[in-house]
């Protein structure tokens, strides 16, 4: 089979077409047929070594697929089942092997590409805002020291990125005011799509006034955070007191170490670094948040923007333009 292998961390470059052997499933675990594989940020950390990995590895956490083949012990999964996976390493190639228990079936109403296209940023946005921060049905209570009944106000950086735009969906879906950032014109007429009630263009207009001044000088309740380094800074600037910090990412390079004793000054603020694996650990969650994102998606409740799919022997370009903020949306491998 063709894959896209890392033998040494580094650039796009290190991303290389090479002929592996089909893997063999072994107990507890199907071996699919991938048809599109997702592309995400996540995978330039692995290519990086910024998430160290065994080398040489095939990248990639995301994909879907056919069930072509099970190992023992396998239960609910049959030869020629269509299904989608995330945080499991190797989907840059033709096959994979993935434990059992990760894989969700895909509803008949949804094609491989909307599948790859929603199991990792999907599920991403969803954890955000129903379980790290969940928006309590746009309403803010004493877990943000004021009273009930004031619509809460989210600020959603990269509002036009892959996360970003399924974020916006789901935070108005439950009732918040969205703030969004974007950086240029173009996507920021995206995030307003997308549900967006404000959005700042960083390259024109510094964040941290505008939301100041969007908010009346009160400040907002929660920052969905994917940019890191650039943003995190301004991000404790533009908090209520007791607003939460969400940083689940760092796509401008990772956050320097700061005192704690910041949160104190800038109103006893909360500061978390989720990832998704803590929240899909178990399969019932997994089985909860997939399909809840899915049924989302079916209904049409949230709309997928997938900006563009390469062959798999372009990985490094589609990296390239991930990296370089020239995608909306969501990226797609195509073996």
């Amino acid at each position: 089979m063709k894959a896209i292998q890392v033998s040494k961390v580094g650039g796009p470059e290190v991303l290389e077409l090479v002929e592996l052997p089909v893997p063999e499933p072994k107990a507890n675990e199907a071996l699919i047929e991938i048809k599109a594989a997702g592309v995400n940020f996540i995978d330039v950390y692995f290519r990086e070594g910024r998430y160290p990995a065994p080398l040489p590895f095939v990248n990639g956490q995301e994909a879907a697929g056919v069930v072509t083949a099970v190992g023992a012990d396998v239960a609910n999964l049959n030869v020629g089942d269509r299904v989608a996976y995330t945080s499991a390493l190797g989907s840059y190639a033709e096959y994979a092997v993935v434990p059992a228990d990760r894989l969700v079936k895909i509803p008949d109403q949804l094609d491989f590409n909307q599948a790859a296209a929603a199991m990792l940023q999907g599920m991403t946005a969803h954890y955000l805002c129903h379980s790290t921060y969940p928006i309590k049905s746009g309403e803010r209570g004493p877990r943000a020291g004021s009273p009930s009944g004031v619509q809460e106000t989210a600020l959603v950086h990269a509002a036009a990125g892959g996360v970003g735009l399924l974020l916006v969906q789901m935070c108005k879906l439950l009732g918040a005011r969205v703030i969004g950032t974007a950086g240029s014109q173009e996507k920021a007429e995206l995030a307003r799509a997308a549900g967006a009630d404000e959005v700042i263009i960083y390259t024109e207009q510094d964040f941290e006034t505008e939301t100041k001044r969007l908010t009346g000088g009160q400040g907002i309740d929660v920052v969905y955070d994917g940019v890191g380094k650039d943003t995190f800074e301004k991000d404790l600037n533009v908090m209520r007191p007791r607003g939460y910090v969400v940083l689940f990412g760092g796509a401008s390079g990772a956050v320097p170490p700061f005192d704690l004793l910041k949160l104190t000054q800038k109103g006893s603020l909360f500061v978390t670094r989720p990832k998704l694996g803590d929240y899909i650990a178990t399969r019932e969650e997994l089985e909860q948040r997939s399909n809840d994102v899915l049924q989302m998606i079916v209904r049409g409740d949230l709309k997928l923007r997938i900006h563009k799919s390469y062959p798999l022997a372009e990985a490094q370009r589609a990296h390239r333009d991930l990296e370089g903020r020239k995608t909306t949306g969501k990226i797609l491998l195509i073996p």
